[in-house]
């Protein structure tokens, strides 16, 4: 999410009212006031402090697969954002089919339920609705996707992301910056992750580690990076099959997406070899029209393109048009990379409130 300048500086003197009405909220929770929800199985939240993408859902995918791999039964869930489906709960995947496209249940829900078969996906404003229903399917862990501002539900984990390239943004509250709560919010979190760590900013992401560590003692900071996994492809039936990166290398391709932070996906794609002939960037969850699709082609074929490349979250909005491209479609999928101690303590953290069997 970009805002420019000039909005934050007109909605700097409202600043301090919404920042009140965040503790006070805080506050609320804290006290009793408003409810809470304490669930049987533990609850992962993930999150963040600053408006815009910081890598919440690659980090709901890594640890849903860490959780399966380490015999959990993991749930996500999602507020369901950009998607239709307006129910109280919304099942986009039980673990065994999908039950919603994109375009009901939302770009990142649907993502995650194509690519985490056994892991049940549910949506819903009302998030302890979704969870309760999960807890119902038989899940013994819930992954909240954006979970750190929804108070109601309590969790075990409670994981804050920073974009290392962006950090804090200008540390101010919004509207008159893009902090989602005061920075005091953050003795919340039992961990704090940097993402998209690479050599190039590595210093910066050691010296916001280092201040975090300051201002919250006792809540650990891990760093985190991203690398390409594979590409998959769309076929005319609509469903996906993974190739290698290999496959496109040095061939001509259209990129595009409608991510938060549009240019690092296009740095990735040069990233993997790709002679790049242009390159489309959307605001977030953009929903592909008819007419949209026909212009993206027609942009693609007019500069020379021998296919079109774009995010896995974008790719899952076009099983429709799937039958009707005249160029093969990749989506990048992209794999998050931690170090051990991010994990055994997330680990630890779950296993001391796992439910005896």
């Amino acid at each position: 999410m970009k805002t420019s300048p000039l909005l934050f500086f007109l909605g700097r003197p409202f600043s301090p009212l919404y920042s009140w009405a965040m503790r006070a909220r805080e506050a609320g929770y804290r006290r009793g006031v408003f409810r809470s929800y304490h669930f049987p199985v533990p609850v992962v939240s993930v999150g963040n402090l600053t408006m815009g993408g910081t890598g919440k859902t690659p980090m709901v995918h890594y640890l849903a697969r860490l959780l399966q791999q380490n015999s959990f039964k993991p749930a996500i869930i999602s507020r369901g954002y950009g998607g239709t489906a307006q129910g109280p709960v919304n099942i986009v995947s039980d673990g065994c089919s999908l039950l919603l496209d994109a375009k009901a249940a939302g770009d990142e829900p649907r993502m995650l339920a194509e690519t985490l078969p056994g892991v049940p996906v549910l949506t819903g404003i009302v998030r302890r609705l979704p969870a309760q229903r999960a807890v119902d399917l038989g899940a013994d862990v819930l992954l909240l996707d954006d979970g750190f501002q929804h108070l109601p539900i309590q969790r075990d984990v409670n994981l804050v992301l920073f974009n290392t390239d962006r950090l804090a943004g200008n540390s101010r509250v919004f509207p008159g910056g893009d902090l989602r709560e005061p920075v005091a919010a953050l003795h919340r979190a039992t961990g704090f992750v940097l993402t998209g760590v690479y050599e190039a900013n590595r210093d910066r992401a050691q010296r916001f580690r280092d201040l975090l560590a300051t201002k919250f003692p006792g809540i650990p900071t891990f760093l985190t990076g991203y690398e390409v996994e594979t590409l998959v492809r769309l076929m005319p039936s609509g469903e996906t099959v993974p190739v290698a990166a290999a496959t496109v290398a040095s061939l001509k391709g259209y990129g595009f997406c409608g991510i938060a932070h549009p240019e690092s996906f296009r740095e990735t794609v040069q990233g993997i070899g790709v002679d790049l002939t242009g390159f489309t960037g959307f605001a977030d969850h953009r929903q592909y029209s008819d007419s949209l699709v026909e212009r993206l082609i027609s942009t693609a074929r007019k500069t020379g393109a021998d296919f079109l490349l774009t995010t896995e979250k974008d790719l899952v909005k076009f099983s429709g048009y799937a039958h009707q491209l005249p160029v093969p479609l990749y989506g990048i999928r992209m794999q998050v990379l931690v170090d051990e101690e991010f994990t055994a303590t997330v680990l630890r953290a779950l296993r001391s409130r796992r439910p005896s069997s």
